[in-house]
């Protein structure tokens, strides 16, 4: 059962912007956080920007003040918003969501991933 959808991926020059979204299932119970990772070619996966539900933010360094994250924790959904995109940006970007699996314990959710490249 796919529990995390992304959408919004794409091809985009240097200097562009695109936004991801991520719609989370209404069986994932207890949400608490919502986050974006990216995976470049050859690189480890890394968190680039995550929010809980208190509304509180933290992005890599890489993307400050060029990405903006928002959510709607009632409609269980995640937003990225990525402005002055660069080569390096290029990645398949997966959103993540943290809450209770089935028994009630914690329980770390992956979507699929979207690509997004940027090139001239």
């Amino acid at each position: 059962q796919v529990q995390l959808v992304e959408s919004g991926g794409g091809l985009v020059q240097p200097g562009g912007s695109l936004r991801l979204s991520c719609v989370a299932s209404a069986s994932i119970r207890g949400l608490y956080a919502m986050g974006w990772y990216r995976q470049g070619e050859g690189k480890q996966r890394e968190l680039i920007a995550a929010i809980t539900n208190r509304d509180t933010t933290d992005y890599a360094d890489s993307v400050k003040g060029r990405f903006t994250i928002s959510e709607d924790f009632v409609k269980k959904t995640v937003d990225l918003q990525l402005n002055s995109l660069e080569p390096e940006d290029t990645a398949v970007y997966y959103c993540s969501a943290e809450g209770l699996g089935s028994s009630g314990s914690p329980r770390h959710y992956w979507g699929q991933g979207t690509q997004v490249t940027v090139t001239a």
